[in-house]
Order: structure tokens, then sequence, then C-alpha cells
């Protein structure tokens, strides 16, 4: 089986972890590169908890520190969701050796999709800012992104502001040069987020499943991303869900753009189903999610990790 070369970008994040965990067991992807990017807690404290998954993991992909900041705005974090170190409840072990790489996460990604043969896929769960500066600073890449498969932004409200979610509200000017940069985009977002649900149920299932499934239970218990009693919502696995099992969404190919002038709306993702403006489709975006065929995949997905 030939597997799809991905890079995740991420700022990890309790779900980013379970995201990661299922992306880099898969027999169907080939995670080339981790990239980090402030969000939901600052650099550091992503790209060490990265440095932890992966040594738990016991897997030997590169790590690249990325953007400290937004490019414009002030920095934002999650740290009320995610606790102050942004994995709260597990204690990980001191890593036996560094995987971060010398070298910036833009030019990293440049060269690691370069010097692959084929395409590569793009796996935003943070703020875009890496993913903006990439397009920005070396416009040839575009040819060799196969598609750029993001978690963020809303068909409808926001997590973040009223109808600003997270990852797009961190750095608007970011998001809205990924959206206009001509590289086939799918976007999954809030909207499924909301139904992709784990409940205590599932938990108690994960405690004793396998090592990792024991150390997300451990993190479950401090996330934030909405309760154990009305589910726990998984938006980053989201995007692996697509990339592995698509059939589980419906999709719509529509315009996108990013609000960043409005007092009120700055960082909400325009979605423009009825074609109001006119303009061109440049994302595929996820509007449902079957419920019940995402917690299967995700539990025997995270069956097959150590």
């Amino acid at each position: 089986m030939t597997r799809r070369p991905i890079i995740i970008d991420t700022d990890p994040g309790i779900d980013d972890a379970v995201a990661l965990a299922i992306a880099l067991f898969s027999e169907k992807l080939d995670v080339r590169l981790i990239t980090t990017v402030a969000g939901n807690v600052g650099l550091e404290k992503v790209t060490k908890n990265a440095v932890h998954l992966l040594e738990f993991f016991g897997k030997k992909v590169p790590i690249a520190l990325g953007a400290a900041r937004p490019l414009i705005k002030a920095p934002i974090d999650a740290s009320d969701i995610h606790g102050s170190t942004g994995m709260d409840g597990f204690d990980f072990k001191e890593p036996k050796e560094d995987l971060v790489l010398k070298e910036h996460a833009v030019n990293a990604m440049y060269r690691v999709i370069m010097e692959n043969e084929g395409p590569t896929t793009l796996v935003p769960i943070g703020p875009l800012t890496n993913i903006a500066l990439l397009l920005s600073m070396y416009p040839d890449v575009k040819e060799k992104i196969d598609e750029i498969v993001l978690m963020g932004g809303s068909l409808t409200r926001g997590n973040y502001g009223v109808m600003s979610e997270f990852n797009i509200a961190a750095d608007p000017e970011a998001a809205k040069m990924v959206f206009h940069s001509g590289v086939p985009i799918v976007m999954a977002g809030l909207d499924v987020g909301w139904k992709a649900l784990v409940f205590p149920e599932d938990s108690e299932k994960l405690k004793d499943m396998n090592e990792t499934g024991n150390m997300i239970y451990h993190l479950f218990q401090k996330y934030r991303g909405g309760s154990m009693k009305t589910g726990l919502k998984m938006y980053d696995s989201c995007a692996i869900a697509y990339l592995l099992k698509p059939e589980m969404y419906e999709v719509a190919e529509t315009f996108v753009d990013i609000e960043l002038s409005g007092s009120m709306t700055a960082g909400c993702t325009v979605v423009d189903l009825r074609g109001y403006l006119k303009q061109p489709n440049n994302a595929k975006v996820c509007v449902d999610i079957d419920p019940v065929m995402f917690k299967e995949w995700f539990m025997e997905s995270l069956s097959k990790c150590k």
C-alpha cells in the first residue's frame, strides 16, 4: 500500500495529541514532518509537547519550530481549554533524543515538499501562520502541494468569538492568505467538530485499550473542549478523519473568505454556500459528519496505536 505523504502543522493541545496519534499509527499516512506553531499555548510549550508525544509513541519524525506569534495581531491562547502546559493530565518522561531540527519550520516544510518526488498534503490543525509564510516566501511550492486539509473555521458561530473559531481567530490575516493562495483546500471546522464526540463510556474503553489510550484518557480528564457528560469534541481528529475516511462527511464546494475588519466579527470564516458573493469556489467545506461512523473510526484507529 502506498502511504500518503503529509506534513502536520500543529500546536499540541490535547485534541492535537489525539490527532497525531491516529496519523502516526495509520498504515495509510506517511508523516514526513511535524511543524509547530504558537496557538493553544506558546511555541516553546507546544514544541515540548510534540517532542513528548513522539517519544511516547516511539516515532522518529523530525520536528521544526515555526512562528512564535501571529503575522500582525497580538497572540491569544487556549490554556483555559488545554491547561497551562497545553497537555495537562499526564506525566510524560523526558525524551531520550532531540528530534527538533535547527531549521525553521517554513524552510523545513519547503525542503521536505520539494524533495518528495510526488505531491505532499499539508495538514494544519492550529493557526495558519506557518502555512501563510510558506506560501508567500516560496510560491513555487504550490505546485508540489496536493491539498491543504485544515481544522479551522465555522459555517455558523464561533468558539473564540461570536463568529470566530480559535485557529482562524488566532491569525486571521494568515488564514486569509491561505484561502486566497490558489492551493486546493479542505476545511473541517467547528460544525463537524461539534458532532465528533467522545463520551464517558468511550473514554473508559480507551483507558484499558493500550498505552496510547491510557495516556489520552488521562489527558481527557483535563480537557475542557466540551464535557465528559455532553461529550468531548475531537476537533483536530476531523482533519485526519477526512484523509482516512472521507465518506463520513458531507462536503460542499464553495467560496470562503476571512473577515478582518469587523469590530465584532474579525476572524469569521465567511462561507458563501449560496453564492451571494459571486466568487469562484476556493475550498471544499465539510458541512456535516456521520457521528456514528466517526466514533467507530475513532475508536478503531486508536486501537491500532501502541
